[in-house]
């Protein structure tokens, strides 16, 4: 809207010559004219001309604009005016992660001798312990077929499957076959005076976490050999029915002091031994990377017992 104010006559200078009655005339008529011209102006908005406070105009201007965050904005008031005004919000939004995690794969490792995954045999009868009655099961302590429970420091395994191939994402519904040596370093089903039993063998289907737990001893440590648990993973349990179908073999390891300090019971003995003859260093499956991604977070006391935590990276 133009806001410019109405023209009207300069009024003269002090030193202006004065014109007499004829130009006092011709003043008062250009005076009414300007009252006139004002009369009709009265119709503007009287906000419009910048004076505060209310106005007697019926028409007024309102601010309608409506902001998402905190700015100013411009609105076009409800009248035959318009108006600037400012406004506060508050804005919400969502946002997404684009990060990824990543994980490594376990190494693959031997199964050894004595699997008991139907991909051996002994005493020329094919050993498979995948195929008993009651094979699937937490507590791995006692045999299936007999009463004979293994003696030693109590131990729970733990172990976390993850898909080292999609950001680290839960392996659920995958099976894990484990086994292990008594304290004394023998193997069920293919040590000698023990061919009978199957104890220390067991499977477990991972939760939708991708987690299995075992409930166990703390194994031996035998000649030749640093102190370990082997494990096959499977993609699920239908097909953990022989070694041949796992998409992983590999082995975990304890940390050293909680080795020494079972190692030094009265009841592992041998163990002690045999312990102190090797190494991550010498032992021919860690030593290639010192047991990096094996080595189970192993906490716990000899009379408490221990628990030990492993997370399994599978490219699956």
């Amino acid at each position: 809207m133009d806001r410019t104010t109405p023209h009207l006559a300069p009024a003269a200078a002090p030193n202006a010559h004065y014109g007499g009655l004829a130009q006092d005339l011709h003043r008062l008529t250009e005076r009414r004219k300007a009252l006139r011209w004002l009369a009709v102006g009265t119709s503007v908005p009287f906000s419009l001309w910048g004076c505060g406070g209310g106005s007697s105009d019926a028409t007024t201007a309102t601010d309608t604009t409506t902001d998402t965050g905190t700015g100013t904005g411009t609105g076009t008031g409800t009248g035959s005016g318009s108006g600037t005004g400012t406004g506060t919000g508050t804005g919400t939004g969502t946002g997404t992660d684009t990060g990824t995690t990543t994980c490594s794969t376990i190494p693959s490792e031997t199964a050894g001798p004595y699997p008991g995954d139907g991909t051996n045999s002994s005493g020329g009868t094919v050993a498979n312990a995948l195929l008993l009655s009651g094979i699937v099961r937490s507590d791995i302590r006692s045999s299936l077929t007999t009463s004979t429970t293994a003696a030693g420091v109590p131990l729970t395994i733990r172990l976390k499957l993850v898909n080292a191939s999609a950001n680290c994402a839960s392996l659920a519904g995958y099976a894990v076959y484990l086994w292990h040596c008594d304290r004394d370093g023998n193997y069920s089903m293919y040590s000698t005076g023990i061919t009978n039993e199957n104890y220390l063998r067991g499977v477990q289907v991972a939760d939708a976490n991708g987690e299995v737990s075992f409930t166990t001893i703390f194994p031996g440590c035998y000649d030749g050999r640093y102190p370990h648990v082997h494990f096959e993973v499977y993609r699920s349990l239908s097909v953990a029915t022989s070694g041949n179908n796992d998409v992983k073999t590999s082995q975990l390891t304890f940390t050293p002091a909680a080795m020494a300090e079972v190692y030094a019971t009265t009841a592992y003995a041998t163990s002690r031994t045999n312990y102190a003859r090797t190494s991550l260093a010498s032992d021919n499956v860690f030593s290639d990377d010192s047991g990096a991604l094996q080595i189970a977070d192993t906490s716990g006391t000899v009379n408490g017992g221990y628990t030990a935590v492993l997370q399994v990276g599978v490219a699956a």
